[in-house]
């Protein structure tokens, strides 16, 4: 019989990858919300450099839009357009330009048909899947013995999640 607490060997593979994520995502939203708050020169907003960068890649198909959210921009290759959060779209901070172009950059990955970046687009779904059910799957197995089982699938989702 196993008691539900007691370390073994998932704990030394769980938790190092549970701090290193946790840790990864601190420092994205502290470099954001530092850089956020200093504007560039150009005056120029998230949406405007993203718009010229992809002009002058020769790009003028693919729209730039505006979505809800805070840190939700992605350029989705399906539909080939640019998202940008409302605090991104419309601010000039050095945050906003950085994440436009950053992007932008992805867009013009696309086009060019860079491997990683397919590889990366074909692999989201289930890693999309993984990164939202992972920390449910592994709490209902690990405080529901009858649902240990849940506790190796949510092992494996966050996996697939990273």
């Amino acid at each position: 019989m196993r008691l539900m607490f007691l370390p073994d060997a998932t704990w030394f593979l769980i938790l190092p990858a549970l701090f290193f994520a946790m840790w990864a995502q601190s420092r994205v939203k502290a470099a954001y919300n530092q850089y956020a708050r200093v504007y560039a020169r150009s005056g120029l907003t998230g949406a405007q450099v993203a718009r010229r960068l992809l002009d002058e890649a020769g790009l003028q198909n693919i729209p730039v839009e505006q979505v809800q959210g805070q840190l939700s921009d992605h350029f989705d290759p399906k539909e080939r357009v640019i998202r940008l959060s409302a605090g991104v779209y419309q601010s000039s901070s050095l945050a906003s330009l950085g994440i436009a172009a950053h992007e932008t950059g992805h867009a013009m990955q696309h086009a060019e048909g860079y491997f990683p970046l397919s590889f990366r687009n074909n692999i989201f779904p289930l890693a999309n899947i993984g990164s939202r059910m992972a920390f449910p799957m592994f709490f209902i197995g690990m405080f529901f013995s009858a649902f240990a089982g849940l506790m190796d699938i949510g092992i494996l989702l966050f996996a697939f999640g990273v």
